[in-house]
């Protein structure tokens, strides 16, 4: 199964959830803690699950996400 790793720039999410919705595998959450702009960020829960879909980047309106896939071997 393939993999993958969230890198979220805490400083650019606004704390919509979009991509909390949008991720099939559960990864994402609200971490409870505030960026400077006073919103509650988003944070990997659950890394182990990520598959790399990249549903969440896709789908952030601030463009605050990276999804990084690791190369499989052929």
């Amino acid at each position: 199964m393939p993999r993958g790793m969230v890198v979220i720039d805490k400083e650019r999410c606004k704390g919509c959830g979009l991509c909390i919705a949008a991720c099939p595998q559960k990864v994402l959450a609200y971490s409870g803690q505030l960026n400077h702009s006073g919103y509650n960020v988003v944070h990997t829960e659950h890394p182990e699950a990520c598959v790399g879909c990249t549903f969440c980047a896709l789908t952030c309106p601030d463009i605050a996400i990276e999804v990084y896939r690791e190369k499989v071997a052929a």
